[in-house]
């Protein structure tokens, strides 16, 4: 069945809208991403009201499945600029925290993490990774990827190999201090997603990495 012409225009008004919210334009703005959340879910809820609605309800159903979704997505958003500001504000200057609107991402030079070749974390690093895991048990709604990176220096096989050893030992610790390991899988990427050219010794250094992606489950 087709969907009314008013759906169809709050539809594609909508997608022109979210289109529009870029919430990285707006860096300051501790409250951009609640915006764009709300503007995601509202969409997304709409959509799916309409899908499950009878032909004569379908509007009906996309404006009560738009507002339902608007209030989760604002929820959401609202979560991770909170969750965002307060781990930067915990952990050492050098690990970053990215808030893409989706989910956040907390890079961790392995320089910074692990000795040359190791994949045991360093002692005075535990704490960055404690402060790490009370966000993450603060915030329970969520998944976790944790995601080791190498530069090309040597052969492809061992950097995945230590991209990977380097992965599950930080996921370890994230375990030990109480986050429940089903929420977290650990994988080695090796040297396959470069972040800079390798050609640079800086380059290279911004490539070995260990990625926590925390991704909202609600």
């Amino acid at each position: 069945m087709m969907m009314k012409t008013p759906l169809i225009l709050a539809v594609a008004g909508a997608l022109t809208l979210t289109a529009c919210v870029d919430p990285n334009a707006y860096p300051d703005d501790p409250n951009a991403r609640q915006r764009s959340g709300a503007i995601i879910g509202g969409l997304t809820g709409a959509v799916a009201g309409a899908a499950v609605s009878s032909d004569k309800d379908r509007l009906k159903g996309a404006i009560i499945g738009g507002a339902l979704g608007a209030g989760t997505g604002a929820i959401i958003g609202a979560d991770l600029d909170r969750q965002a500001a307060e781990l930067r504000g915990s952990l050492n200057s050098n690990i970053s925290v990215t808030n893409t609107g989706e989910y956040l991402i907390v890079n961790m030079p392995q320089d910074l993490l692990f000795a040359v070749d190791s994949a045991a974390v360093r002692p005075d690093l535990r704490r960055d990774l404690n402060a790490v895991a009370s966000s993450l048990l603060k915030y329970p709604n969520s998944r976790i990827e944790v995601i080791g990176h190498t530069d090309n220096t040597g052969s492809a096989a061992y950097n995945q190999d230590l991209s990977q050893r380097r992965a599950v030992a930080v996921a370890s610790i994230l375990r030990e201090s109480g986050v429940p390991g089903n929420r977290i899988v650990a994988f080695g990427r090796g040297e396959d997603q470069p972040i800079a050219s390798n050609l640079t010794p800086q380059g290279r250094a911004q490539n070995r990495r260990v990625e926590i992606i925390i991704r909202p489950t609600r």
